[in-house]
């Protein structure tokens, strides 16, 4: 999944300007000129811009399930700064990424318009219960405890996993235990944060100091951190640490950790996750789901079907 030798040569600039442009590019709106500077300094050329989208016609299995009335959703999506998650192109305006890609590629198939909103990522789940969102599309892992609360149409297949800077002694994480002691950057309100905060008590228990958990907002402060020696280690998603190891110097992706299914995220009983899921799975048959898979470099993240709040997955 990684990019070949010559090109991550062409696409590394100096690590200073990635975290830069990854804070800037979380917090710029719409035509703002440090926004439209900071992509560009990052090697913007480097996240693919292949519209696999524009072409896809309604499925009507999919629209005969919309509940009656439904023209226009609103989704709410969280801009990180790092491909795939979301974020922006060069303009500082145009919303890209895989989950956009997939959001718009569904809103396609069912004949609606979507209304897409930024939101912070521990901000969005709570707020579909409210109402403020139809759904939610920024790699939420399907969890027990999440889907007490809220329904998932699943679309990808993620998960946690792990990376640090080059000169580190860990090799693959396969217990938590190994941290013990380390400082773990990751995202706030996140399955990682979760994860480790329940199993702290590994470390105590084992009579070894407890890991620290750190948590930021914007990913390029969690990079920063990590490049610069106040964090240990990164837990975060397989496919964001991939692809951020790709276009850093410095830092390697140590293991896949824990597998999880990913997926748009509804209020509890929505009526919209029937028709979110044969527009998926309608897409995944007519080549539209591989396409988009290629684009961001995930094909070994692909499912064979969508499901609505399937079971947590296990190791």
């Amino acid at each position: 999944m990684r990019a070949p030798s010559r090109a991550r040569k062409r696409l590394f600039p100096p690590y200073a300007l990635i975290t830069s442009a990854a804070l800037l590019l979380t917090a710029c709106g719409s035509g703002d000129p440090a926004g439209d500077a900071a992509n560009a300094a990052a090697g913007s050329d480097a996240i693919p811009t292949t519209d696999v989208v524009s072409g896809i016609g309604e499925n009507a299995d999919a629209v005969q399930l919309l509940p009656p009335g439904t023209g226009e959703l609103t989704l709410a999506v969280s801009v990180g700064g790092t491909p795939p998650g979301t974020t922006y192109l060069a303009d500082g305006k145009t919303l890209t990424g895989q989950d956009v890609d997939f959001a718009n590629a569904v809103a396609k198939a069912l004949g609606i318009t979507l209304k897409t909103e930024q939101a912070s990522f521990e901000a969005i789940l709570p707020a579909l219960d409210s109402g403020k969102y139809d759904l939610g599309a920024s790699n939420f892992g399907v969890t027990e405890e999440r889907r007490r609360t809220i329904d998932f149409v699943t679309y990808i297949n993620d998960g946690q996993g792990f990376a640090a800077r080059e000169d580190s002694g860990l090799s693959k994480v396969t217990g938590l235990e190994q941290l013990c002691g380390l400082k773990v950057a990751t995202g706030a309100g996140t399955t990682f944060e979760a994860t480790l905060e329940e199993n702290r008590h590994l470390c105590t228990d084992a009579g070894d100091k407890a890991y620290t958990v750190q948590t930021y907002s914007e990913q390029g402060a969690l990079w920063s951190s990590l490049q610069q020696g106040r964090s240990d280690v990164v837990m975060s998603t397989i496919n964001g640490l991939r692809y951020a190891v790709a276009h850093q110097q410095g830092v390697k992706f140590l293991n896949e950790f824990h597998r999880l299914d990913v997926g748009f995220a509804l209020k509890k009983g929505s009526k919209l996750a029937p028709a979110l899921q044969t527009a998926v799975n309608g897409l995944i048959a007519d080549g539209t789901y591989d396409r988009i898979l290629k684009k961001w470099e995930t094909t070994e993240s692909a499912i064979e079907k969508s499901r609505i709040s399937p079971p947590e997955l296990k190791d």
